[in-house]
């Protein structure tokens, strides 16, 4: 399999991580669209929501309780901030691995600002 969340979950390739533990990791965004743009990935290969399994609810949980964590941990919480995650080619997934997009920073408005 050549994906690169994948790579980034078995740590082969380098992303600035800032959360990790047995399940989900959480790194900044390469080509961020906000002040903070961080991406939550189960480190389990799951391509996109149409994928997720009864038995991966927990862990997809986990991986929003992880962006509210971190919320809270970079200060941007009580302000505000966004979560996207996106599902295949017209829901603008660009990369087939299961990940939440953690935007904040700034007020942000309309969602054609992300696409």
């Amino acid at each position: 399999m050549n994906c690169l969340f994948c790579g980034i979950a078995q740590e082969e390739i380098p992303a600035r991580i800032i959360y990790k533990d047995d399940d989900v990791m959480a790194f900044h965004d390469i080509s961020p669209k906000a002040p903070y743009h961080i991406l939550i990935i189960p480190r389990k290969h799951i391509a996109t929501l149409n994928d997720m399994r009864e038995e991966d609810i927990p862990l997809v949980g986990k991986i929003i309780h992880c962006a509210k964590e971190i919320a809270a941990q970079i200060g941007i919480a009580e302000r505000g901030y966004r979560l996207i995650l996106n599902c295949n080619d017209e829901g603008g997934q660009v990369i087939y691995h299961l990940h939440c997009h953690l935007l904040g920073g700034r007020r942000l408005r309309d969602l054609r600002e992300f696409l």
